[in-house]
């Protein structure tokens, strides 16, 4: 019974640790206020990842790749952001291509994920505020 009250409270500490780790010294965020566009990806996670940037002090806007939204769409929303995130195994090759050519032209930064997944985004997030390098 003890250790069921130690991972509680594990748990606890964690969850509240990393809240606390996009936060910067005076308790804001580098990355507050800023918007990402993130490309591809799976619908069903499009709330979570909204929360992550959110946690950050960011907005995340959100493009299925193709699915539903045209991907032409990609040009109207690229100037409107500061950074553009992918993740590679969830994108089609149109939009992703779409994408790397219109953060050339509208000098954006495009940040590749491996995967699709929640940590993926928020590691990505955490390193760009680590690094103060937002914009």
């Amino acid at each position: 019974m003890a250790r069921k009250g130690k991972k509680g409270s594990n748990r606890e500490v964690h969850g509240s640790a990393g809240e606390e780790a996009g936060q910067a010294s005076d308790g804001r965020s580098k990355l507050d206020g800023r918007s990402f566009l993130y490309v591809g990806g799976r619908d069903c996670q499009v709330a979570h990842l909204r929360q992550i940037a959110s946690n950050f002090g960011a907005e995340l806007i959100h493009h299925d790749g193709g699915l539903r939204e045209a991907v032409s769409r990609i040009d109207t929303l690229l100037p409107s952001v500061d950074c553009v995130f992918c993740p590679i195994d969830c994108i089609s090759h149109d939009a992703c291509l779409r994408v790397k050519t219109g953060c050339k032209k509208f000098s954006k930064a495009f940040i590749p994920l491996r995967n699709g997944s929640k940590s993926s985004l928020e590691r990505a997030l955490q390193t760009m505020n680590e690094r103060g390098n937002a914009r």
